[in-house]
């Protein structure tokens, strides 16, 4: 997410401030949002607890539904949802909560599949609620992205059911379960149902997300060239990262014949980037360099140090053998570099008033079939037509190939589209429900780099659980939510729910 709007940079010193006088919701939204923490709150971060346990990573050789962790993630949500009273459908896919009888319905969409998490970088499992490493957080994988807001979910329709209050419109949690890996089960699921007229999905930021880049990606596998002299310095190895979205925290390289020279010169240009801990160490002849950074959600490149970007620059003094690994670092830092807004892939880099740059990512470096493929994750804002992009992504590569004399084994060129619903009827509603209860009077839309399911639905919009001007930490190696955001979550899914389903 992030390079969002001037308000959303600039509004988070707000959100402790007294609160000013701002459009009020309605005496039940407010009396039932207070209901709902005062008598929901511990049993919904216990609920958060039993679906975080279940590791609903999607696997290459296990379809879902013969995968015990997606079934029993189903089966846990479902009885939760029976016991609160809640009506629940299974639809493989697609798990639907709902609360009320009538003819028009509201959706409230969310996910219920998981990013993989690395155990040995977490204080305890991922895949269980930590609540006192850190007091005050929430940890685990899914606690923001989006299990959190699940349980939130669920206990706000409880509130709503327990106090009678009158709904025009039926209420659905929609959970689906493949947002993270395939939206096409989604897409299949759509075209027989009968989606509600308003949808909010519950998988991005505050106050309320109008606009989304395009999720899209630029993949370069080089095979290589033989070695003209082995006995010269090369690379052997240069991988890292782990998935498509997540900007990564470690990258490694093997430097096979490294002089005492390189190394020293590979250790000076490292030292020019003192926020990456780099780590040197030789075994059997061969120096292997780690690069240790920051991960983040790839579409908030800002928030992170990528560590296969630095670890290419460290590498970058050196002409390498373009072999594999060393055609992969040349690329690298000829058209990617540290940046985070394409600025030296060709003339791909440009900008959106609201929307803000395109940014582009590193997220993996990995050895394929194919040879060492290099994935760069870019979100693309309106402004430029998908034509003229590839258009530009091909000619900047085509210019480097003849520079370089060095050839790829295979590219491959994805141009998701940007999604946006200004005149959404239910922005101002949700507007006033995030103002009454931050008290931040002039919040309005935003737009994020993140690429949810709101693009498939009609009349969708974001509402949360990212507050404005704090770092998304779903996809990255410490998710949490806070026990101060999870207990305004409720109050303002609980309101949202009321006002919207009024309308």
């Amino acid at each position: 997410m992030k390079f969002r709007s001037k308000f959303a940079r600039i509004a988070a010193p707000l959100l402790f401030c007294p609160l000013v006088s701002v459009a009020s919701v309605s005496p039940v939204a407010q009396n039932t949002a207070t209901y709902a923490v005062d008598r929901y709150e511990a049993a919904m971060t216990d609920t958060l607890a039993e679906l975080v346990q279940f590791q609903t990573v999607a696997r290459e050789d296990l379809p879902l539904e013969k995968n015990p962790e997606f079934t029993g993630f189903k089966r846990s949500l479902c009885d939760t949802a029976r016991a609160l009273g809640l009506a629940c459908e299974d639809h493989g896919y697609v798990v639907i909560v709902a609360l009320g009888q009538g003819e028009e319905k509201i959706g409230i969409v969310t996910h219920g599949d998981v990013q993989p998490a690395n155990p040995a970088k977490w204080q305890k499992s991922p895949f269980e609620l930590d609540r006192t490493s850190e007091p005050g957080k929430l940890i685990a994988r899914g606690s923001e992205d989006d299990k959190g807001p699940i349980a939130t979910a669920l206990y706000a329709m409880k509130a709503i059911k327990d106090k009678g209050v009158p709904m025009k419109r039926r209420v659905e949690l929609i959970v689906y379960l493949g947002e993270e890996s395939d939206w096409e089960p989604l897409e299949v699921f759509l075209k027989d149902y009968d989606m509600p007229a308003y949808n909010i999905t519950i998988d991005a930021s505050y106050p309320v997300v109008t606009a989304e880049k395009g999720w899209s990606e630029v993949r370069a596998t080089f095979a290589g060239a033989p070695l003209a002299d082995q006995n010269k310095p090369y690379l052997s190895d240069f991988h890292g990262g782990y998935f498509r979205s997540q900007v990564p925290d470690e990258a490694l390289a093997r430097i096979v014949n490294p002089t005492a020279a390189l190394e020293q010169a590979i250790r000076d240009r490292a030292a020019r980037h003192p926020q990456v801990k780099f780590a040197f160490a030789r075994k059997d002849g061969v120096l292997e360099v780690t690069a240790r950074g920051v991960a983040t959600h790839s579409s908030e490149p800002e928030h992170g140090i990528n560590a296969i970007a630095f670890l290419a620059d460290a590498l970058g003094s050196h002409d390498w053998p373009a072999n594999a690994a060393g055609a992969t670092v040349r690329y690298i830092n000829d058209l990617i570099g540290t940046g985070i807004v394409a600025e030296q892939f060709g003339d791909i880099a440009y900008s959106d008033d609201f929307m803000g740059p395109m940014t582009g990512a590193l997220t993996m470096v990995k050895a394929e079939e194919k040879g060492l493929t290099s994935y760069l994750n870019l979100r693309r804002p309106t402004g430029k037509t998908a034509e003229v992009l590839d258009a530009q992504i091909h000619s900047a590569i085509d210019g480097w190939k003849k520079k370089t004399g060095i050839q790829l084994a295979d590219l491959g060129v994805h141009l998701g589209e940007p999604y946006r619903a200004d005149n959404a009827p239910q922005v101002e509603p949700l507007l006033k429900v995030f103002r009454h209860f931050t008290g931040i009077a002039d919040a309005g839309p935003v737009a994020i780099g993140g690429s949810t399911n709101a693009k498939l639905l009609p009349n969708a919009v974001s509402f949360g659980p990212s507050m404005p001007g704090k770092a998304y930490t779903g996809h990255s190696e410490h998710e949490f939510i806070t026990v101060e955001q999870l207990r305004l979550n409720l109050k303002m899914y609980t309101a949202m729910m009321i006002e919207i389903a009024n309308l």
